[in-house]
C-alpha cells in the first residue's frame, strides 16, 4: 500500500509539475486533494484539528456540579427525571443548572436510566414457535364483530381454527364477548374432534375472554395448552386475521348489518360450509381444508401429480423444466423462529 501510495504522489507531482493543477490531477484519478495533501505529509498521522485549550465561561465548577448531583439524588428528586426536577425548582425560585446538564450529569455518573417508582416498560417475548405436523395438534382463534341494524351494536363471532388443515372446527355467535361462552365452544370443540388431554395446543390474543378465569379453568380442565399473543401484535395470530379477511371479503358478504342474530348465524354457517368444504386454499396446494383435515389431499394432489406427468409425455415441448409441485405440505409453524423458517423454505424448495 505505501508502494503504491508513493506511486500516486510521484504521478501527480509530474503533472503539477508540467503544468496540471494539483486538485484536477488528483480528480482523474478518483483521489480526493485533501488526501493527496495528507499523504505528502506523513507525520501527520494525528487527527489534525486544533482542539480548543480553553474552557468555557460558563463551565460548572466541580462544586457546582457536586451541588447538583447531591441535591438530585435527595429523596424527594431521585425518582424524577430532569425535566420534572427543573419544573420543580422553578416553582421554589431555584435554578442550578439547565434540563440538558441534568441529564449529562446523570450520565457522566451513569444515573441515566429509569428514575421513576413505576417499572419501565417490558421487553415483550416472541410466542414460543410451535409446529404442527397433522390435524388436530395447533388450534388459533379469535372474536370479530358482525354489524348490527343498530348503530354502536354488535354480534360477536367466535371462530376456531386448525392451522395444520386450516379447518373451522367450531363456531359460534353470540350478543357479547364472554370467558364463559369461549370455554362453552372449545368444550364442544374437544368433543366433537375426540381431543385428548395434552393434544393441542390452543393460540388466542390477550382479550378478557380469552384469559378470562373461566376459559383458562375450562382449559386445565380438559388438558388444552393455552397460547397468547403478545399485546396489539396481530402478526402473533395470522391465521384468524386471515381468515376474518376472507370471510369479510367474500362477494356474498351482506352489504347491510345483520337484522337479527338468526340471519347472522344462517349466513355464517353457509360461509363455514363453503370454506371447509368448496374453497380450495391456496396454502394447502388447493384442496379444501375438509380434504386436507381427513387425509384425503395426499390422494388428490398424487393424483394431479400423475395428471401432469401424463401430459408432459405426451407433449414434452410444453416444458422446459419440472411439472408443477403437487406434493403434500408437511409442517405448518406458528410464529416461527427465523432458524425454523429458514428450514421449512429448504425443504419447500
Amino acid at each position: 500500500m505505501n508502494e503504491e501510495r508513493e506511486q500516486i504522489i510521484i504521478w501527480v507531482k509530474a503533472a503539477v509539475a508540467q503544468g496540471a493543477r494539483q486538485s484536477e490531477a488528483c480528480k482523474l484519478i478518483n483521489l480526493s486533494a485533501k488526501t493527496y495533501q495528507r499523504w505528502c505529509h506523513p507525520k501527520h498521522k494525528q487527527d489534525g484539528r486544533l482542539t480548543s485549550k480553553n474552557s468555557p465561561p460558563n463551565k460548572l465548577s466541580e462544586f457546582e456540579r457536586k451541588a447538583i448531583m447531591d441535591l438530585i439524588n435527595k429523596p424527594d428528586y431521585a425518582n424524577l427525571p430532569p425535566q420534572k426536577i427543573v419544573a420543580t425548582l422553578a416553582d421554589k425560585g431555584i435554578y442550578l443548572a439547565s434540563e440538558a446538564t441534568l441529564y449529562r450529569l446523570l450520565h457522566e455518573h451513569k444515573q441515566q436510566q429509569h428514575r421513576e417508582k413505576s417499572l419501565p416498560n417490558r421487553h415483550l417475548h416472541k410466542p414460543v414457535a410451535c409446529v404442527a405436523t397433522a390435524a388436530n395438534q395447533i388450534y388459533t382463534w379469535d372474536i370479530t364483530y358482525l354489524p348490527t341494524a343498530v348503530k354502536g351494536r354488535f354480534f360477536y363471532l367466535y371462530l376456531v381454527m386448525d392451522i395444520f388443515s386450516r379447518k373451522i372446527v367450531g363456531w359460534q355467535i353470540h350478543e357479547t364477548e364472554a370467558s364463559g361462552l369461549a370455554a362453552d365452544l372449545v368444550r364442544d370443540i374437544c368433543r366433537n374432534e375426540n381431543i385428548q388431554r395434552q393434544q393441542i395446543i390452543l393460540h388466542s390474543d390477550n382479550g378478557s375472554p380469552m384469559k378470562g378465569a373461566t376459559m383458562l379453568a375450562t382449559l386445565q380442565e380438559l388438558g388444552v395448552m393455552p397460547s397468547f399473543s403478545r399485546p396489539s401484535v396481530s402478526n402473533d395470530n395470522p391465521y384468524s386475521e386471515s381468515l376474518f379477511r376472507t370471510l369479510k371479503y367474500r362477494p356474498e358478504y351482506p352489504e347491510k348489518p345483520f337484522a337479527n342474530l338468526s340471519d347472522a348465524r344462517e349466513w355464517v354457517n353457509g360461509f363455514v360450509r363453503w370454506y371447509n368444504e368448496a374453497h380450495q386454499h391456496s396454502a394447502i396446494k388447493f384442496v379444501t381444508p375438509e380434504q386436507r383435515h381427513t387425509g384425503q389431499d395426499a390422494a388428490i394432489l398424487a393424483n394431479r401429480d400423475q395428471v401432469y406427468a401424463r401430459a408432459k409425455a405426451t407433449h414434452p415441448e410444453r416444458w422446459s423444466g419440472k411439472t408443477r409441485d403437487w406434493s403434500v405440505r408437511g409442517e405448518v409453524l406458528l410464529n416461527p423462529d427465523k432458524a425454523n423458517t429458514a428450514n421449512a423454505s429448504k425443504k419447500a424448495a
